[in-house]
């Protein structure tokens, strides 16, 4: 008997001891009854009701106890398990990025007050919420955008420019209807200028209004204006057309070359044919992220010391507390706490790894727990071998591989909360209904 059914008849029963007493309080004023009677009457009653809430509260017990054992890998009905390689919350996520009708449609270069030149900055994903922005920013200044420039100076020195990483030809005809892309300022202008372009850099996450009143003005002047080490330099919040572009820009105009999309193809190929499922992490644990983070991880004076010295490339970073940070759920994740996360969440050890990751600071010493919690261990270089020889001087177009793989895979974890984590997350929620993502907290959501 159900805990609702339970419920019902125990009301009922409480009901009918109501009615009963009634009846029989009238029919004391025809008869007199014996107050024995009466009393084993209600304690028939009472016991009734004891015995039915009884098994309620038996049942409540049992559900308690299934939620602290993890009982939420089981449905209720006949304790069939989760699939833990699909999300119930599938369906409720959609693509947002539609223009809507009232937003205008791009001027011509004849009519824009100006060339926007934009020099991104960091690694590939950190450029890529650049190159987001700047066409956010273009659209806002109502400027012609110059394809935008990448960083080779950076922590990754990757000498590749747009046109080898991304589809030129496909970015600016895609984004005809919202803004006017060229490859180049014309020659013709450069002449009139008669000197280089003005360069500024711009506050970090600066409103609309501030370009409108502060860069603007000087683009009319100038007519072209580059601003430089353009990364997170446009407000979070902002138009909701506006929000749009940023996903047109982000999840359709961005796409890679084709020997990057095919060659990314080709490794979740051959992924599929050792199983047909599998969980790609995005493990960013190289040196100058955990330098960066302040963090602490057990490596003792050697890894104190070390981390140190790479943080002095920074001088403007504050001082942290490494036990502050990892309690405010700031450090990124070990490769053994993202084993044992994933144990956690019900994946067995005979799940496929894709691990997608850079330089593991401590080597093969930090993959050594993952490794054993899951044997099934791959990364680009050992699903690839020698065919990625032409791709290896290049750490952006690595990148742009592991991006492809895990954007294919099932599963998609991260260890921080970071660039890649965060676009991968928008896109497999408005590109799939199948896969799976699962954030550093253990949180599951749709992807």
């Amino acid at each position: 008997m159900g805990v609702a059914k339970v419920w019902r008849y125990s009301c009922g029963v409480f009901a009918y001891t109501q009615k009963q007493h009634f009846l029989f309080s009238c029919w004391l004023w025809r008869r007199p009854i014996s107050c024995t009677k009466v009393c084993g009457f209600m304690l028939f009653a009472l016991g009734l009701i004891s015995l039915f809430t009884g098994y309620v509260a038996s049942n409540l017990e049992l559900y308690s106890q299934r939620l602290a054992k993890g009982a939420w890998f089981y449905k209720q009905d006949g304790d069939a398990p989760i699939d833990i390689w699909k999300s119930r919350y599938s369906t409720s996520y959609y693509g947002c990025s539609e223009r809507g009708p009232r937003f205008a449609s791009a001027v011509n270069v004849r009519s824009s007050n100006g060339y926007l030149l934009i020099a991104t900055s960091g690694g590939l994903n950190q450029q890529r919420t650049g190159i987001t922005d700047a066409v956010v920013v273009a659209r806002i200044l109502n400027a012609t955008l110059v394809v935008p420039e990448l960083d080779h100076h950076s922590f990754w020195k990757d000498d590749s420019d747009f046109f080898d990483i991304f589809d030129v030809k496909w970015f600016i005809s895609y984004l005809a209807k919202d803004v006017t892309v060229v490859k180049r300022v014309p020659e013709k202008v450069m002449r009139l200028m008669g000197k280089p372009p003005y360069t500024m850099r711009v506050p970090r996450k600066s409103e609309p209004e501030y370009y409108l009143d502060q860069v603007l003005p000087v683009l009319l002047r100038r007519r072209v204006l580059q601003l430089t080490k353009f990364d997170y330099r446009l407000a979070n919040d902002l138009d909701k057309e506006l929000q749009k572009l940023r996903c047109r820009v982000n999840y359709h105009a961005l796409r890679f070359t084709k020997p990057i999309r095919n060659f990314g193809q080709k490794l979740v190929v051959r992924m599929r044919k050792m199983a047909r499922r599998f969980v790609a992490v995005h493990l960013r644990f190289e040196p100058d992220m955990l330098a960066f983070s302040g963090c602490y991880y057990g490596g003792g004076d050697k890894e104190r010391y070390e981390l140190a010295e790479i943080r002095k490339r920074w001088a403007t970073l504050p001082e942290l507390i490494p036990d502050e940070e990892r309690t405010r759920g700031r450090c990124p994740l070990t490769p053994h706490e993202v084993g044992l996360m994933l144990r956690a969440l019900g994946f067995k050890n005979d799940t496929y790894l894709y691990v997608a990751s850079g330089e593991v600071y401590g080597g093969e010493k930090t993959l050594q727990p993952l490794k054993e919690l899951f044997p099934n261990f791959y990364t680009k270089e050992i699903v690839a071998g020698d065919e990625l020889k032409p791709f290896l001087p290049y750490s952006s177009r690595l990148a742009a591989i592991d991006y492809v793989v895990c954007d294919e895979s099932d599963v998609f974890v991260a260890n921080n909360n970071g660039n890649m984590a965060k676009i991968l997350a928008g896109s497999r929620s408005s590109t799939t209904t199948q896969h799976t993502q699962c954030d550093a907290a253990s949180k599951v959501w749709r992807g």
